[in-house]
């Protein structure tokens, strides 16, 4: 049963501490779309989208209204489009446009799935699809993008790493007039999870049902707030139990949510996705929780550990929390959605170096950092393999989703608005890994996939 101070308390998360569901986002299986005629198997994924997505704005809208919780966010998830390009053949921009065409009619934020999984190798349609990326991103508006070039149990393509190098930088050049923000709507995963409700990264698996609903939850600012509150010499066992039992709260929230949206659009309910997902509003910054821990200033050293103590008491709330906690579940670190993290990268504390090191234990790479304009393929693809290497050792999720800032230099900015808020360039190392790189191949399995 609620009480009075149940119920005030999650109005203050709310109405102070930038509590909201981040997103809904309904997964849509394209499988029986599939036709060896372009123009018909278009037809049938505009239809289905339309078909199955019609009140997921309206509903998310009403259960906004209902229970007074903000969801910003009210997106679509679809099969990897690769699959189907693969039947079809022909130019897989064409599903690129008709997938921007029903997310704008169904009123959604973006649309997930122009996606190739290809961490053991080229499929039919696979290559066709990476190759179109950029052009792809170039004419949409809603679209976003993902390849898996890696997996704890596969190993890591080298040969789609070396390509995707030349496409996020493709991707940037041929927006270079708005933001660069193609290759903000590209990710490049390794160990890509099937259920995850975020963007850019969001496709429907092949394993899931014909429609699901599943939610993602944020509320770094809530779990700040309660930092804040606490004596700054108590100990860190008590911090990451006050952490789990703030997470536990927000996930019920999100259970809430997710469960009467997937009933009220007849879909099954998929998962709660809590993660600590930061915006550029001041208040609610991952980076400023970990300077709540007890750190000057993220980035500096302490910083690794700190987020690895956040993350896993975040999972461990949220488990408690729900059945179904899935997706990314963790703490985000996009560094140009996050003002504490963009404060710290101004200031030169935050380097890529430590970036990196801290997604070793986060969820769930090198997310949304601005690199120089004349930043080669080749250093973007080897950025990418070292992520990569990361989640295929440790048998995790992790990412990259780096911006070439096409004409700009360290210092500079850009600015992409909304969520995705802005960025200072941050300087890279000089030399290059262009003869590794250029070997191509495959990196093979470690021994952590031999687990039959």
């Amino acid at each position: 049963m609620l009480n009075t101070k149940d119920i005030m308390e999650t109005i203050t998360m709310i109405q102070e501490e930038n509590l909201d569901v981040r997103t809904i986002t309904m997964g849509i299986s394209l499988m029986d779309c599939a036709d060896s005629g372009l123009s018909r198997s278009c037809d049938k994924v505009y239809d289905k989208i339309c078909r199955r997505a019609e009140h997921l704005v309206e509903t998310g809208v009403a259960l906004e209204k209902k229970y007074g919780i903000p969801i910003v966010n009210k997106r679509i998830s679809v099969t990897p489009i690769s699959l189907l390009a693969g039947v079809s053949g022909g130019d897989p921009v064409q599903y690129a446009l008709t997938l921007d065409r029903a997310a704008k009619a169904c009123g959604v934020n973006f649309i997930g799935g122009f996606s190739a999984l290809v961490q053991k190798g080229f499929a039919p349609g696979d290559e066709a699809l990476i190759r179109a990326i950029p052009e792809a991103l170039a004419a949409t508006d809603l679209v976003c993008s993902s390849v898996n070039v890696g997996s704890t149990k596969a190993g890591i393509n080298m040969d789609a790493v070396r390509l995707m190098g030349r496409q996020v930088k493709a991707a940037a050049e041929l927006t270079r007039d708005r933001q660069c923000i193609g290759a903000a709507k590209l990710v490049v995963f390794c160990n890509a999870v099937e259920d995850n409700p975020f963007m850019a990264g969001a496709f429907h698996g092949i394993t899931e049902a014909d429609t699901v609903v599943s939610v993602g939850v944020s509320g770094p600012g809530v779990v700040r707030a309660v930092l804040s509150k606490m004596p700054k010499d108590a100990p860190l066992d008590e911090v990451a139990e006050t952490i789990k039992k703030t997470a536990f709260k927000i996930t019920r929230v999100g259970q809430l949510v997710g469960t009467e949206a997937a009933e009220t659009l007849g879909a099954r309910f998929g998962i709660v996705d809590l993660s600590l997902a930061p915006t550029p509003a001041i208040g609610d910054s991952v980076a400023h929780i970990l300077e709540e821990i007890g750190l000057d200033m993220c980035g500096a050293h302490g910083t690794t550990a700190a987020l690895a103590m956040l993350n896993d008491a975040v999972k461990k709330g949220g488990v408690m929390a729900s059945s179904s906690v899935g997706g990314l579940s963790g703490a985000f670190i996009p560094v140009s959605e996050d003002a504490g993290m963009i404060d710290a990268a101004r200031a030169g504390v935050l380097s890529i170096e430590k970036l990196e090191a801290m997604t070793a234990v986060c969820s769930v790479g090198l997310d949304m950092i601005v690199i120089p304009g004349d930043t080669t393929p080749e250093v973007i693809s080897a950025i990418i393999a070292d992520e990569a290497a990361i989640g295929m050792v440790n048998s995790k999720t992790t990412a990259v989703r780096v911006i070439p800032a096409i004409g700009l230099k360290e210092g500079e900015e850009l600015n992409f608005g909304g969520l995705l808020g802005y960025g200072p360039v941050m300087p890279l190392r000089k030399e290059s890994p262009a003869v590794m790189i250029g070997r191509g191949g495959r990196i093979p399995a470690p021994l952590q996939s031999l687990k039959n």
